[in-house]
């Protein structure tokens, strides 16, 4: 069995070493909170991690360097074990990560490679602080409160269109770290759609440009799963000292405290709190303020302050875009430009299942050797690609309404307001809600130009009818049944 002295002496070597080898910021998130613990048997190590997601990310992308690191120090061991024990880890913010110099950005930055490699490219603590003390820095890394940052998530590798530039320019804008007019900024819009990107982008930004800002991103259930946590250990103090002094916090997704009202309570103080004190907030969502349902009147006021963001749905120019800056990535140039098209042109959906087919055909041609081509694209992907076919779009819902009730598809886009027609303009805007994955703005629009508060009172008309005409709820359930078939 190894001396203490000299067990210590070879951990502080291993230590060094990957340092060297990942980089300040990576060594920070994941190296430096690991603590010795014992050496189990006559070949084991055992390190002490503070929580479960660390100890699994750990093992999974380090312990094998760990291991023949440790082989290079102390021959006889063979193993490198974990123990999750939050007391015996040292805490990740224990020393401040120094602020990245020229040299060093391209640590932050997504590496070239692309696929099932950079699915899981380490990512780092989401609380920057880099060139705050220690002890201010640990106040809230320790609890584990930011979530990580994904290093593939900048604003360089952000493909930029219609759809998404208005949303792109106010996180540009925020990433400056300067103070903005518009304080909260809202991005909206369906899934897939870079909403995360774009937050993960600001807080990597403002990390290299504004390292002394304290900058916080978590989703919403993180926040939630905070507060009940701190409820539950007495400790709401902590809890609220911790929100309320950083510079920048960001939320994701916060649909999800729907219905949560002592969760609703303080992030409604916390917001007022931060936003009094000129600290920026950014909140992201899967619609608009106004429609956040279950959601207390007061906090959507809040949240509409600001800026308010639409992302919507990608068009075929900017779903082309995306896989050539994709295929680019890869370092794979052999994906024939007709391919590429292919997929832009049929998976409509959003970027997510975009990048998945993109990745699922190069994986197969890997694997099993085949060039790509678009037949091999179809084969490959036939259960994406029908699934994609069988989705409704509004202008198929507003052809079948306008043959279901009779009325000219022309009338049904125009600004008449008899009640023969404005009737099946608000079914086909209540299923266009319904059935695609379109965003209350884009549907306004695409009925002839309205303003998403006429969808909105359109959708709510109909729920209101369903749940007291019979008749009309049959209606309503056998134009879904045509349009789904």
């Amino acid at each position: 069995m190894f001396q203490n002295q000299q067990f210590e002496a070879a951990w502080t070597a291993v230590k060094k070493r990957l340092r060297l080898e990942l980089g300040d910021n990576t060594f920070q998130s994941w190296i430096r909170p690991l603590n010795l613990v014992e050496l189990r048997a006559p070949d084991t190590v055992v390190l002490a991690v503070p929580t479960t997601f660390m100890r699994d990310y750990v093992r999974s992308h380090f312990a094998d360097r760990l291991t023949a690191l440790w082989r290079t120090e102390e021959p006889g061991v063979t193993l490198v074990d974990f123990l999750v024990a939050p007391r015996m880890a040292t805490p990740a913010a224990a020393v401040a990560a120094p602020a990245p110099q020229p040299a060093q950005a391209a640590a932050i930055r997504p590496a070239a490679a692309y696929g099932a490699a950079a699915a899981v490219a380490a990512p780092v603590a989401a609380v920057a602080t880099a060139s705050a003390p220690a002890a201010q820095a640990s106040s809230i890394q320790d609890v584990g409160v930011g979530a990580p940052l994904d290093t593939r998530f900048t604003f360089d590798n952000f493909v930029v269109g219609k759809s998404n530039e208005l949303a792109h320019a106010a996180a540009r804008r925020v990433a400056e770290g300067e103070a903005v007019k518009f304080n909260p900024l809202f991005l909206y819009g369906g899934v897939g759609l870079g909403k995360t990107h774009l937050m993960h982008a600001i807080a990597w930004a403002l990390r290299e440009k504004a390292p002394e800002k304290k900058v916080l991103y978590l989703s919403a259930e993180k926040f939630m799963y905070q507060f009940i946590r701190a409820l539950r250990f007495k400790d709401t103090m902590a809890f609220k000292e911790q929100f309320r002094s950083v510079d920048v916090l960001m939320i994701d997704d916060v649909q999800f405290i729907s219905g949560k009202d002592s969760t609703q309570e303080e992030f409604f103080h916390t917001f007022n709190a931060l936003v009094d004190h000129n600290r920026q907030v950014i909140i992201s969502a899967d619609r608009s303020p106004t429609d956040l349902e279950g959601i207390e009147e007061r906090i959507r006021s809040r949240l509409g302050w600001g800026l308010v963001a639409d992302i919507h749905p990608t068009d075929y120019e900017l779903r082309l875009g995306i896989l050539e800056q994709k295929v680019e990535g890869m370092g794979t140039h052999d994906v024939p430009r007709r391919v590429l098209e292919f997929l832009a042109h049929r998976i409509t959906s959003n970027v997510r299942e975009l990048e998945g087919a993109l990745n699922r055909v190069v994986a197969f041609a890997e694997l099993v050797g085949r060039p790509i081509t678009v037949e091999m694209a179809q084969e490959v992907l036939q259960d994406l690609l029908r699934a994609n076919d069988r989705r409704v779009t509004i202008e198929e819902i507003q052809r079948k309404v306008s043959d279901y009730y009779g009325v000219r598809l022309a009338d049904l886009l125009s600004a008449r307001r008899a009640r023969a027609v404005a009737r099946p303009r608000q079914v086909a805007m209540y299923l266009s809600k319904q059935l695609t994955s379109r965003s209350l703005p884009e549907i306004g629009r695409k009925f002839g130009g309205r303003d998403h508060t006429t969808v909105i009172h359109a959708v709510r008309k109909i729920e209101e009818l369903c749940s007291t005409d019979t008749a009309f709820q049959d209606d309503i359930d056998a134009l879904r049944r045509v349009l789904e078939a």
